[in-house]
């Protein structure tokens, strides 16, 4: 078994995570439905905030700011994953397991594994809240963040954070925290 290193204080993170096989099946509206509910639960048991969020058809990106003295977003993640998996299961369709998800008890809904990153301070901060709402543009599946209704780009815009041009495909874009 591999020996990953995480950190262990509670603070904000940036995480990804993919659909196994990247499926395309996030955006559909039994799945945004199925993932809404889920973190809905797991916050009531297991609070967090979500900071930035973007939703694309085969994986999400998204910022969690955690307790302090609290730093279990494993455990959250595997009971997002698991609460998906059990709303979507018969209603979806995904690829027949294999002998090792068998063994392991796992679905074929998502990769074993997310990727995540300690945001560090302010600036940190602001270059992820970029990558995730610029990632529908970087993907091909709009020319501009405010055309991608699964974000919190519009709530940002509202915020006054962006302008509702930020981002458009063709213009110059200044990620503000990396300037």
């Amino acid at each position: 078994m591999s020996d990953y290193r995480r950190s262990r204080d509670g603070s904000t993170y940036f995480f990804t995570v993919v659909t196994y096989a990247r499926q395309p099946i996030l955006c559909l509206d039994e799945s945004r439905a199925a993932l809404r509910e889920a973190i809905k639960d797991v916050r009531e048991e297991r609070p967090y905030e979500v900071k930035a969020w973007v939703l694309l058809p085969d994986h999400l990106h998204c910022i969690w700011e955690l307790p302090e003295d609290d730093a279990d977003y494993s455990i959250r993640w595997a009971l997002v994953k698991k609460g998906f998996t059990k709303r979507v299961k018969g209603r979806i369709e995904t690829p027949e397991p294999n002998q090792s998800h068998l063994r392991r008890r796992e679905s074929t809904v998502w990769q074993r594994r997310f990727w995540e990153h300690q945001i560090r301070d302010e600036a940190d901060f602001r270059i992820h809240c970029d990558y995730i709402h610029y990632n529908p543009v970087r993907h091909g599946l709009t020319d501009s963040p405010k055309d991608w209704k699964y974000s919190t780009f519009h709530r940002y815009v509202e915020a006054g954070l962006y302008p509702e041009d930020w981002g458009v495909k063709g213009l110059e874009i200044h990620l503000r925290g990396g300037e």
